[in-house]
């Protein structure tokens, strides 16, 4: 009996073992120092500047850190807190652990550890009556797969002023501004800015095509912008601020074709390029959404009817 016992103990002292040198060989995303401190340092994101706060699209929260899936969209509620709200989780996908003060419910993914936020119950917002309270930056935005949907890559120089202009316009449903066209891989801001990466600043336009087309989105583009400039835009100088159309496929390329060649009979020197479509690098969240989170407008960005 006690030759039983004892082998059961070592069987699952191996079992323990195994669990946790799987995690550690785990290979994880990298983080910017700013999804460090809120993922790995436990830190709290401000509130009503996350990228995810106000995002109503359709589709899966994953974790940044590991990829594993958290929440789903139809869970996701407005709370008016300042952060991400869901009633519910993906089933075993949250852990609940007392939190350092004594008094609140840490969340953090069952499959890495990264910190999430806080768990309240008894709110009343939902009838499940619980409200997962979750940093942004802890997660990624999986949106779901729709054939309506396309995707373009428009550089105009400062991205703050090019999301400003595509996120209002109609039929858009997202809009994120990052990096492209570079030779670094997860590039910073800050090492965009030297000029050495070769990166532009880019946004990425999700749009439905049964609202708007692309040939729209390349028109709000040329006119919103000065696609004469060489080398940056306004007083934005630098390389990062060329005016690049990266298509993602040959009827993109023809439409942006088709419209430089009309400006181009309108008498402009066009200098904006073509590019194919890369690998796209989302910017740190405080860039996305910049002037509606600061309640201003584009200083380099005016819009001019051209077409």
């Amino acid at each position: 009996m006690k030759t039983n016992q004892i082998i059961v103990m070592l069987l699952l002292l191996v079992s323990q073992s195994a669990c946790t040198q799987t995690n550690k060989n785990m290979k994880y995303n990298p983080l910017t120092p700013e999804e460090q401190a809120v993922i790995l340092h436990k830190a709290t994101e401000r509130p009503f500047v996350g990228e995810y706060t106000d995002n109503k699209v359709t589709g899966v929260y994953v974790c940044k850190q590991c990829n594993a899936p958290l929440y789903r969209s139809e869970d996701k509620f407005e709370s008016h807190c300042g952060w991400p709200s869901f009633d519910d989780e993906i089933k075993g996908a949250v852990k609940r652990i007392p939190d350092a003060d004594g008094q609140r419910t840490e969340i953090v993914c069952a499959n890495c550890g990264g910190h999430l936020g806080h768990v309240f119950i008894g709110e009343q917002y939902t009838a499940k009556n619980t409200r997962y309270c979750v940093n942004s930056i802890s997660m990624k935005f999986i949106p779901a797969k729709n054939t309506n949907m396309e995707t373009a890559y428009f550089a105009s120089g400062c991205f703050w002023g090019t999301e400003y202009h595509f996120m209002k316009a109609k039929g858009v449903k997202e809009t994120t501004v990052g990096y492209m066209g570079g030779h670094t891989q997860h590039p910073t801001y800050k090492e965009v800015c030297t000029g050495e990466t070769g990166h532009a600043e880019t946004t990425q336009v999700v749009f439905d095509t049964t609202q708007t087309s692309y040939e729209d989105m390349v028109k709000l583009y040329f006119e919103t912008h000065d696609f004469t400039q060489v080398g940056g835009q306004g007083p934005d100088i630098g390389d990062q601020y060329r005016s690049v159309i990266f298509y993602t496929s040959e009827a993109q390329k023809q439409m942006a074709e088709k419209y430089i060649g009309i400006l181009t009979n309108k008498g402009y020197k066009v200098a904006t390029i073509l590019e194919k479509a890369l690998e796209f690098w989302p910017a740190e969240d405080y860039h996305q959404e910049y002037y509606d989170k600061k309640h201003g407008s584009p200083y380099c960005h005016i819009y001019r009817k051209i077409f």
